[in-house]
Formats: C-alpha cells, structure tokens, sequence
C-alpha cells in the first residue's frame, strides 16, 4: 500500500500527469497544425480532384454538351453554388419618426419617381 502511494505522489509532480485531460483548445504541441489547415489528407485529396478535373475539362464538357437538357440543367444548378454566392433575405427598419421632413420628403419623392418611371431596384 505504501508503494502505491509513493507511485501516486511521484505521478502527481511528473510532466505526463500535470498534463492529462487538456482543456478544448490547448496542446502540449505549439509547433502544431495551426487552426483553419487542413489536414494532409484532405490537401491531397482537394489536389487529386484538381488534378482529375483539370486533365479531363474537354472530356466533361463533351459529355455535359451529350446530356439532355433536363440533366444538364440540373447539374449547372449544382454547379451554381460553388460559383455564385448565396442569397440571403435581408431587412431594413426604419424609424421613420426620427427622420427630418426633408428627409421624408425626399424618400417619397424618389419612391414616387421611380414608379412613374416604371423602376423596381
């Protein structure tokens, strides 16, 4: 029992024990990969891929060019995402109580121009 102890208290002033269970975020590596790297087989693989598409570009776009036109919309849609970005809804309050009357007065003068110019932007 008394070894065991010993061990115990041993383990307790060691390296190896003070650093067990690390909180999220911490390393006991700082020359490691830095955050945002991907690791080596997701290089490799991106890489790969580039690599692929970029030595068949004649052979897919004959093949796209083959498809009816229902599946190569389709896949031009799936294609879209990676090339335009997404749209997101967005909204404007305005506390129309803490605009001058010169202000308001200019908003709906520019309302009221672009409707009988027939603008919708």
């Amino acid at each position: 029992m008394e070894n065991i102890e010993k061990l115990k208290s041993f383990l307790k002033t060691t390296k190896i024990y003070k650093n067990m269970g690390l909180k999220k975020g911490q390393t006991n590596n700082a020359a490691g990969r830095p955050p945002g790297t991907p690791n080596k087989t997701t290089a490799e693989m991106r890489s790969w891929v580039s690599d692929l598409l970029g030595k068949n570009l004649k052979k897919l776009e004959s093949d796209f060019n083959n498809l009816e036109s229902k599946e190569r919309f389709l896949i031009a849609e799936k294609l879209l995402q990676y090339v335009v970005p997404k749209q997101q809804a967005i909204s404007a309050q305005i506390d129309l109580n803490k605009l001058s009357d010169e202000q308001l007065e200019m908003i709906i003068n520019e309302l009221t121009n672009n409707l009988s110019d027939g603008e919708t932007d």
